[in-house]
């Protein structure tokens, strides 16, 4: 339908470069108006603003390039004037280089791309749509949170139905003027500006905008904002939503009200509506999870003094006569238990039961968050109407472009354009998959790299960090050996991660355009999938290293395992891996908040900044509303999708690796109540106005939390079974009076670090792995190290004895009950929750069983009234007296 317009309008009037009938747009003097958002006469409305520099007054020796341009921009301003859009080019007052081309859409034009489009529009006001609270009784709680409603008015609402220009009776038409909203009106716009064509060579075409714009023939193209976002327009007709959006969403003393979420929708779209929805609900969900983890915490930081194990290895008595063997070959020492007190307390409150409790929680927890949004989300498309968005894709610009080879479609038997054979698609899919899987063998390759420096700083911390054994160095008893190179390691890991995500983006984003999918849905779908991967494993694998594979694979001090044959396998402190897991946990989603914080605000903020000192001092005051538009900030072509991503890799931190960390939902809590404010600051104050656009959802961010939450269960269970010492400590709490046990005589963990500490003759060290000095073995023959082996001596010395693969059972059987049951809890209660309330599927049906209903009255009356007139006229023609 769309090429057929085109072809019937382009036959009658189009112009393209290299003809030379160009329609060009009125040049009108600025009206001194600064908030008005008409043209010069005041009647016709600003929908969209294209910026470009003057040709002739560029240097001459850019003249031949300058010359194609404007023949090209002429080309596609004729065409815009063919497809019956109305321009007014206006020079800026701070720069006469500049020139502004405003846009108006008139209303025969809105209606037929309206049609065109699909889009829903009012038919009769709709009193279904009353929304009551839930929580009656808590009516004054809920309103000092909401936004004050005579502020922001709710809006009204209608019956809707795609529009049609042979039913235009039938619509809710007042005022022509107020009948298409401005958010409506640059939607239809911008759709009209993305399919012009401005060139045509060797039978392919060239149009729309963002082309045009990537090119330099034009600046900027954008939607203007409706005024100044600190005081409200002196235009009376101005809505001043900005304002209202700055006053009561992005100001920071509305920090804990609700969003005004149907405001958000009509100024941006339904699009960043669903956004800013979705990362509210997100965030309230948090709180219940953030306050199960606080106390989990608490249980924890209150019974570190309880902790048994932790007392035994701080006792001089006990910790302090056990010599532990060097966890590095020739130039480690040897080195007392007792050094490592202060971080098996701080172990005792992460590796305790309430953790376990934790990790239950968060997995039913994940699956409530899930299931409850997909209720709200249909909530959602009830009151914004897109339950049955009928949004026909288009392909994109780019892909149109590229569209050389002619085929037969097997459908409709019908000669079409595509950019490449089935042959060639199958080579550039194969190249991009290459390409993404060479990018995550750099990844692992990095990560390598993190653990080649883990096991060589470590040595080096070994002999230069202070020797105190009696524990009272205050260097020594919180910075170890482990503790230095686990937060150095960290640290470095991190600058490593945003260094590749810097690159990467750009990378993905070149792939995804080599590739060339069709729609921009495809697009953004393709490109989802390549930055998820790549900061999966980004992201992600330095804690699964830690998490799995550190201290799990490093044999025993007599033949210890070396990495690439050179490097001896990292050791895990006597307790485990789990507090060097929660330091790295710290660091990354910390140094990440801390640094997408400065990307988002600090760096548009000082860009503005230049801009505005720049600038002629209080310009602002006389300059119009589109050039104080054009000095902010660009959105960028992906809009969101970053913040989507940036929340989709915090999700994982709060749901894959919780067991290790339960203040991480705190911690993301404090991030995402500062994350709404700051994005809402950003989009009123530091940008231009983003496209509206329509969307029913997140996409395939859904489907992504989804697997996440999938993954989450495993990865906790193995945790608290792999990583922490809660299955070993379980065993021999339930396994008194066993030999192989120990010989604790009741339900304890008294002697528990002795048992699980094995025993090593220090005569058996090869010459690779024996120590340069015996300092710190004094008399002793032996030294102990964590592993569950038998002694020297026995007939199977140095062989993992019985103990450890009791503790193996008893681990395995753990994660499989613990999948078991949560996946069972999941399932369950994915079934028993229904993704739309029946509340809401009533509401629906009966909506559209009202709309039909209504555009059936509406045809049949107007049936009878063409009958009725008929009838008249027949009445009249038989019973009129006859002419003499």
């Amino acid at each position: 339908m769309l090429e057929n317009l085109d072809q019937t309008i382009l036959s009658n009037c189009g112009s393209l470069e290299g003809q030379q009938d160009f329609q060009a747009p009125e040049f009108e003097e600025f009206d001194g108006k600064p908030d008005s958002l008409f043209f010069n006469d005041g009647q016709r409305r600003i929908d969209f603003v294209l910026v470009y520099e003057d040709e002739s007054r560029k240097e001459p020796n850019k003249k031949g390039t300058n010359e194609k341009q404007r023949r090209k921009r002429q080309a596609y301003e004729s065409n815009l004037i063919c497809k019956g859009l109305q321009l007014e080019a206006t020079r800026s007052v701070l720069d006469d280089k500049l020139v502004f081309v405003k846009v108006h859409a008139p209303w025969d034009v809105l209606c037929t791309y309206a049609e065109l489009m699909h889009i829903k529009l009012p038919l009769k006001p709709n009193d279904l749509k009353t929304r009551s609270s839930a929580f009656s009784h808590l009516n004054w709680f809920t309103k000092v949170l909401s936004v004050d409603e005579n502020i922001i008015k709710p809006e009204q609402e209608f019956f809707t139905a795609p529009f049609e220009k042979n039913r235009m009776n039938d619509f809710y038409i007042v005022d022509k003027d107020a009948f298409f909203n401005p958010a409506t009106r640059s939607r239809i716009v911008y759709f009209i500006l993305s399919r012009v064509k401005y060139q045509v060579i060797n039978n392919v075409s060239k149009f729309g905008i963002n082309r045009l714009v990537s090119s330099g023939i034009y600046k900027a193209a954008f939607p203007l904002h409706d005024c100044k976002f600190g005081q409200r327009s002196e235009d009376p007709s101005c809505p001043n939503e900005r304002y209202l959006l700055y006053r009561e969403w992005a100001h920071p003393r509305s920090i804990y009200k609700k969003q005004p979420l149907d405001l958000i929708r009509k100024y941006y779209g339904e699009k960043i509506g669903i956004y800013f929805a979705w990362l509210g609900y997100y965030t309230q969900m948090l709180l219940l999870a953030a306050v199960v983890g606080v106390a989990c915490f608490l249980y924890g930081y209150l019974n570190q003094n309880h902790c048994t194990w932790s007392k035994e290895v701080c006792d001089p008595d006990i910790g302090g006569n056990i010599i532990m063997c060097p966890q590095c070959d020739k130039l480690c020492p040897f080195w007392k238990l007792n050094i490592t007190c202060e971080s098996s307390k701080k172990l005792c409150i992460f590796d305790s039961f309430g953790t376990l409790i934790f990790a239950v929680f968060m997995g039913v927890w994940v699956t409530l968050f899930l299931e409850f949004w997909k209720r709200r989300q249909a909530e959602l498309e009830y009151e914004w109407d897109t339950v049955e968005l009928q949004q026909e894709e288009q392909a994109r610009p780019e892909y149109e472009a590229q569209c050389t080879h002619v085929v037969i479609n097997e459908i409709t038997q019908e000669e079409e354009r595509i950019p490449f054979t089935t042959c060639g698609k199958c080579i550039r899919i194969t190249l991009c998959a290459s390409a993404v899987f060479f990018w995550i063998l750099l990844i692992i390759a990095s990560v390598i790299g993190i653990i080649v420096y883990r096991l060589s700083v470590f040595i080096v911390f070994s002999t230069t960090l202070p020797k105190s054994f009696n524990g009272t160095d205050p260097i020594q008893k919180y910075l170890t050996p482990q503790m230095a190179t686990s937060i150095t390691a960290s640290i470095i890991s991190f600058i490593i991660i945003m260094i590749l995500n810097t690159i990467y983006e750009k990378v993905a984003i070149m792939i995804t355009n080599f590739e060339l999918p069709r729609t921009q849905t495809d697009y953004e779908n393709s490109l989802t999938m390549k930055m998820f991967l790549f900061q999966f494993v980004n992201y992600y694998s330095s804690c699964f290293y830690i998490a799995f594979f550190k201290g799990k694979f490093v044999g025993y001090p007599g033949d210890p395992v070396y990495w690439l044959g050179k490097y001896r396998n990292e050791e895990c402190d006597p307790g485990g891996c789990l507090l060097e897991l929660t330091t790295q946990l710290t660091i990354i989603m910390g140094g990440k908040a801390i640094w997408n914080n400065i990307q988002e605000v600090l760096l548009p903020w000082i860009m503005n900044l230049i801009g505005r000192y720049r600038r002629v001092s209080g310009s602002e005051n006389i300059s119009p509303r589109w050039e104080q538009d054009y000095h902010l900030q660009p959105m960028g072509k992906l809009g969101l999708f970053y913040e989507y991503l940036e929340m989709i890799i915090q999700f994982g931190f709060v749901t894959l690796f919780v067991a290790s960390f339960p203040l991480a939902p705190l911690l993301a809590l404090v991030n995402n109540i500062l994350e709404i404010r700051v994005d809402a600051w950003k989009l009123t104050t530091q940008f231009r106005r983003m496209v509206p656009e329509k969307a029913q959802d997140i996409g395939a961010w859904q489907p992504i939390m989804q697997g996440i939450a999938v993954l989450a269960v495993v990865t906790n269970a193995m945790i608290i079974a792999f990583t922490s010492d809660m299955i070993p400590r379980l065993v021999y709490y339930w396994s008194f009076s066993i030999p192989p046990y120990g010989d604790h005589a009741d339900y304890t963990m008294e002697g528990y670090i002795n048992n699980t500490l094995s025993i090593f003759n220090v005569s058996d060290f090869k010459d690779r792995s024996k120590a340069d000095s015996n300092s710190g073995l004094g008399n002793h023959t032996t030294c102990r190290y964590r592993d569950f082996r038998n002694p020297p001596g026995h007939p199977q010395e140095y062989k993992h004895n019985i103990y450890y693969w009791h503790v193996v059972a008893a681990k395995l059987a753990f994660v499989i009950v613990m999948e078991h049951l949560i996946y069972s809890v999941k399932f369950f209660i994915s079934y028993a929750i229904p993704d739309v309330s029946k509340s809401t599927k009533s509401k629906i049906k009966r909506e559209k069983y009202l709309t039909q209903k209504l555009l059936h009255e509406s045809h049949m009356t107007k049936n009878m009234g063409i009958i009725i007139q008929k009838m008249s006229e027949v009445v009249d023609n038989n019973f009129r007296p006859k002419s003499e």
